[in-house]
């Protein structure tokens, strides 16, 4: 079993707990889409990024189930690393398209970081969730471009993306660490200096919205949780909570 440096575990947590929220955001979608073709879509993203998740705990915990769970389920409430952004709760179907598509635009990004990675295992995970990933955006971007054709949903879409964007940018904060986790071969460089190449995607499909204007939140380098936090992690905990002594 590998042992990874405390820098090296905390850059993987903080991947691993942003992928967690965002799979669990996506299913809370199933039955309530607009469609229905949207439920089977987001149902199946959702499982993608839990199941990247999964994956991301399990090179953490050296593959122990019981510290599977005490990542993803039971750790203390400040020592999660989400990003706000995966934690809010979002007010309608078109704040969830766009942080879909931010969001997965960011991912892609992420992973092709990890892609060589000197951890045992990482390197295979990545190239199978770019694999996802790429799914993941085109999905995104088929939504995007319809709505955006239609003049009213365009006008809802950009107001979304104003209110969502500041968030999105906080995926770019360093968490301590990560220089570390660079220079052992974690990953080819820190997830903010793919920030500009991101804020390009950004600007090109959205023209009206220069993501270096808008100002980013302050998560304290993802050691402040929003205060969505809790009340999302006990619904993500109800299973587990009826008996923690189960085996699933």
């Amino acid at each position: 079993m590998t042992v990874l440096s405390e820098s090296a575990a905390e850059y993987l947590l903080a991947f691993a707990d942003d992928e967690h929220l965002m799979g669990q955001r996506y299913t809370e979608w199933i039955g309530v889409a607009p469609f229905l073709e949207e439920d089977l879509a987001l149902a199946s993203i959702g499982q993608d990024e839990l199941g990247h998740a999964l994956m991301l705990y399990a090179i953490v915990a050296g593959d122990d189930d019981a510290t599977i769970d005490q990542l993803a389920l039971l750790r203390d409430v400040d020592d999660y690393r989400s990003s706000w952004l995966v934690e809010a709760d979002l007010p309608g179907w078109e704040h969830a398209l766009i942080r879909h598509w931010l969001y997965d635009a960011a991912e892609e990004l992420r992973w092709g970081l990890v892609d060589e990675s000197t951890v045992p295992g990482l390197a295979d995970v990545a190239k199978r969730a770019a694999q996802e990933e790429l799914y993941h955006r085109r999905h995104a971007d088929a939504l995007v471009d319809a709505l955006l054709g239609v003049p009213k949903s365009a006008e809802r879409l950009e107001v979304a993306l104003t209110e969502v964007l500041p968030l999105a940018l906080g995926l770019f904060e360093a968490v301590d660490g990560e220089a570390e986790a660079v220079t052992e071969g974690v990953a080819k460089a820190p997830f903010h200096s793919q920030r500009a190449v991101w804020e390009a995607r950004v600007v090109q499909r959205f023209a009206k919205l220069d993501p270096g204007r808008c100002p980013a939140p302050d998560q304290d380098r993802r050691r402040r949780r929003s205060p969505v936090f809790v009340p999302l992690m006990a619904r993500m905990r109800e299973v587990y909570d009826l008996d923690p002594s189960a085996v699933w």
